[in-house]
């Protein structure tokens, strides 16, 4: 049994919510209940008896921490990797998490049609690189004003004339008078592993890596049953 426990990065919140299940049915189990703990690492151990814990952080610190080494694996939105492209493997789709990363503003601006090339809008985003990119290709020069949360504030105060946000059932938007402009990417949570964790420690990585596969298929399976 090896003396330091494999390290696993959880994302806070909606996404933890739906990662506990699968951990589960993997036989993955924490040492107390981690949608209530205050705490932020948390012991656990798998149903095989390798030694795990699990770190409980902000879902946009998890590619940093398991790209630097401070976590063997990690769960992590396609969002984060996209925009961030830390070094790491990314070999499975959770298949939770699901939503998209749109382009959206105010309904009259967005019905009147898209900038035209040659113009400069302002964008509201967390996502700097991906908004960047994508009206980079649309020859529109964009001015990236970065915010955490609460997107769809910013056109309603005449901060932006578009935002680049997830979305999931737009019900947000809509309230807010918003409307979807572009779809940038679909969205899903993904597990991600350190290449130098994976090379060292593979045989107690491996085994993860296959229960959770198992998981999602059987969760995929359930789905389709009648």
């Amino acid at each position: 049994m090896p003396d330091q426990p494999l390290t696993i990065a959880l994302s806070k919140g909606r996404i933890l919510e739906q990662t506990l299940p699968l951990l589960e049915h993997a036989g993955i189990a924490a040492a107390e209940d981690m949608l209530k703990t205050r705490k932020l690492m948390v012991d656990g151990r798998p149903a095989d008896g390798t030694p795990v814990r699990f770190l409980i952080i902000r879902a946009a610190d998890v590619c940093t921490y398991v790209e630097q080494g401070a976590a063997d694996m990690g769960i992590a939105g396609r969002d984060s990797l996209l925009e961030s492209r830390p070094h790491v493997y990314e070999p499975l789709d959770l298949k939770i998490g699901c939503c998209r990363l749109c382009v959206c503003g105010p309904k009259e601006l967005v019905e009147a049609g898209t900038p035209p090339r040659g113009s400069r809008i302002r964008v509201a985003t967390k996502y700097d690189r991906l908004a960047t990119e994508y009206f980079m290709g649309q020859g529109v020069q964009a001015e990236i004003i970065h915010l955490y949360g609460s997107m769809e504030l910013a056109p309603l105060v005449g901060m932006a004339e578009r935002i680049v946000d997830l979305v999931e059932t737009g019900g947000t938007l809509r309230a807010n008078g918003l409307v979807e402009e572009a779809t940038l990417f679909d969205i899903s949570s993904r597990l991600i592993v350190n290449p130098a964790s994976f090379a060292t420690r593979k045989t107690l990585i491996q085994p993860i890596l296959d229960q959770l596969r198992q998981a999602v298929d059987d969760r995929a399976r359930l789905k389709e049953m009648p």
